[in-house]
């Protein structure tokens, strides 16, 4: 009885042995697989699964290449010429102090498309806010401009005096508001709308770079059109003159009598 258990139990072991063996003999690469092999060995699809739902797999598992979620990624700027777009964006932005449209910045870096400016810029002052950098890249006047946060303004009038067109005066400042909300306009009707000459006043605004003219009017003797200039917009913080402050009633003409 001992002996024909024993004899079984070896024939059990011997059908696992050549069993072990027939799989080892199918799969003759498999002992000697390198780790690199065995990365690329885990990307193959499996006899019941497409090429494109292994991809989609192993990207959800993370595992091998796709997309891993992180879809803005700071890490991820174009490169131009051999240099990363970023700090080239970044150096063009802080040689100038007037704003720059991203169509001309496409230009200068050599893009044919404004997209990879657009998120460079926006991956810049994601940068800028982790590290609470005193400035940030702000859309001014039709075009992108660095400037430094309104929070350090005090610090800065301190050093640079404050200029001549943030000291207008009344005049000015009514006569400047009544160009920009009507632009463009005689100014004739600007001293309907304000009772007095303006003249002088409206000289005072196109010496600042405020105010220029813009056409002359289809009546007898074409008189000059006002309206304000690119400058106006960055002076007062402005990406273009919807950003103005709703003032229906200077819009609305004056009643006559």
């Amino acid at each position: 009885m001992m002996n024909t258990q024993h004899n079984g139990v070896d024939q059990h072991e011997e059908v696992i042995s050549a069993i072990h063996d027939a799989g080892e003999a199918q799969r003759p690469a498999e002992a000697a697989q390198t780790p690199e092999s065995a990365t690329a060995d885990v990307a193959a699809p499996s006899p019941s699964e497409s090429p494109v739902e292994a991809q989609q797999h192993h990207s959800a598992d993370g595992q091998v290449g796709g997309d891993t979620g992180n879809s803005t990624d700071i890490g991820s700027s174009e490169s131009v010429e051999g240099m990363e777009l970023r700090p080239v964006l970044e150096a063009i932005l802080f040689s100038t102090d007037a704003p720059i449209s991203v169509g001309k910045l496409a230009q200068t870096v050599g893009l044919d498309s404004t997209k990879p400016i657009k998120t460079a810029i926006n991956e810049l002052n994601e940068i800028y806010g982790q590290r609470q950098a005193a400035y940030r890249i702000e859309e001014r006047a039709g075009g992108y401009q660095l400037l430094t946060l309104p929070q350090y303004a005090q610090y800065i009038q301190r050093l640079t005096k404050a200029r001549d067109e943030g000291r207008l005066t009344p005049a000015a400042l009514e006569t400047l508001a009544i160009i920009a909300y009507r632009q463009p306009i005689l100014r004739v009707d600007v001293e309907s709308i304000r009772g007095v000459a303006c003249g002088e006043v409206i000289r005072t605004l196109m010496e600042y770079n405020l105010v220029k003219i813009v056409g002359r009017a289809e009546e007898i003797g074409r008189p000059m059109l006002y309206g304000t200039t690119r400058h106006f917009l960055e002076v007062f913080g402005l990406s273009s003159l919807k950003d103005l402050p709703n003032a229906d009633q200077l819009k609305e003409p004056k009643a006559a009598g």
